[in-house]
């Protein structure tokens, strides 16, 4: 998910997102732990999305306590 498409949520929507994006890294972790996934980069790409939405978050609530 690109940072455009992020910024368009609502923060409730974003966090559900968020939610929603741990929950499926751990599984790829758990999975992983089992036998090796073949794409490594969807872990670096969850982890990625993850942080992504977590600094668009931030810098939302950061404007509202602003205003």
């Amino acid at each position: 998910m690109k940072t455009p498409e992020i910024r368009e949520l609502s923060v409730k929507d974003l966090r559900e997102r968020i939610e929603t994006e741990k929950v499926n890294l751990a599984r790829l972790q758990m999975t992983h732990a089992v036998s090796p996934i073949d794409d490594m980069s969807k872990l670096k790409k969850a982890r990625r999305n993850i942080a992504r939405m977590l600094t668009v978050l931030s810098e939302i609530e950061s404007k509202q306590d602003k205003n």
